[in-house]
């Protein structure tokens, strides 16, 4: 394995600069001998696709490597979930409400959200569950290309031990292409559990595909 396991804390990469923090999460990787790769790309906003995910253990590691990288991670949740008494905690833990409510509420709002911010990291787990499904939900995909921010790939490699964010791409509205680089990053990463890694693959591109189209 190259590189050292875990960047040097140094000066705020501008989302985080939590000091006790960033010990605790090199604690917890130190424990599981893990690696996080020293790359935060140098974008304000972005949304950052969470994968593989195939087990509860995704969301530790996930926020410990945020912890380490120095960097806030906010997620999607939805409103009513952030009603008392435990609002709070989902507000702490970087959560954000949205109102699912209409075809488009969830896009839409979430991508409110992105433009009222000067700078957010939004993750997104795209397979939407820790089970194996055959279609990615669409959603990080609409929401970065409304909100016009990049998408970052997030990675959790249980193979390697290694995680990190990776390529950095800007939705054309191309989907297939998109979406073709997107399976190239992830061809090598590897979820805790295998077999129940979604396909990586948005329903609407058996749509883009069906004769006539």
């Amino acid at each position: 394995m190259n590189g050292p396991r875990f960047p040097p804390y140094g000066p705020p990469n501008g989302h985080s600069s939590n000091i006790l923090w960033y010990i605790a999460a090199r604690i917890y990787f130190t424990l599981f001998r893990w690696r996080v790769v020293d790359h935060v790309p140098d974008h304000p906003k972005m949304v950052v696709i969470a994968c593989p995910h195939t087990t509860n253990w995704d969301m530790p590691f996930m926020v410990a490597a945020a912890g380490i990288l120095r960097i806030r991670l906010n997620w999607l949740g939805k409103h009513t979930l952030f009603k008392f008494p435990y609002g709070w905690f989902m507000r702490l833990t970087g959560g954000l409400a949205v109102d699912r409510r209409g075809a488009n509420g969830l896009v839409s709002s979430a991508a409110e959200i992105i433009n009222q911010k000067e700078k957010i990291i939004l993750a997104v787990a795209a397979s939407g569950t820790r089970s194996k499904k055959d279609y990615w939900k669409s959603g990080f995909y609409h929401i970065a290309r409304e909100a016009g921010v990049p998408i970052v790939c997030g990675y959790l490699d249980y193979a390697k031990k290694e995680c990190g964010l990776g390529m950095s791409l800007m939705p054309t509205g191309d989907i297939k292409a998109d979406m073709d680089k997107i399976r190239a990053f992830y061809a090598d990463k590897t979820g805790k559990y295998p077999e129940k890694r979604s396909r990586i693959r948005l329903r609407i591109e058996d749509e883009l595909d069906a004769p006539g189209q």
